[in-house]
């Protein structure tokens, strides 16, 4: 895994957040077709440039709920 493969699945995520408002874990992972390290490799990535938030999901503590920022 490298940087480049990281940022490749950061424009998935980013693209299927774009295209929802509000996205769970495992509603990524079937978009994207990504495994959990890899959703949260991207989000790690797109965190570390601002451009997502992460709550944790009311109805699942144990889920989280992401979105893109203002900064799309």
């Amino acid at each position: 895994m490298n940087s480049e493969t990281i940022g490749a699945w950061a424009g998935l995520v980013w693209n299927a957040l774009a295209n929802a408002d509000v996205l769970g874990l495992k509603q990524l992972k079937k978009i994207t077709k990504l495994k959990d390290k890899e959703v949260f490799a991207a989000i790690g990535w797109l965190s570390r440039e601002g451009k997502v938030a992460i709550q944790t999901n009311p109805d699942d503590e144990k889920d989280f709920l992401f979105s893109l920022t203002g900064d799309k």
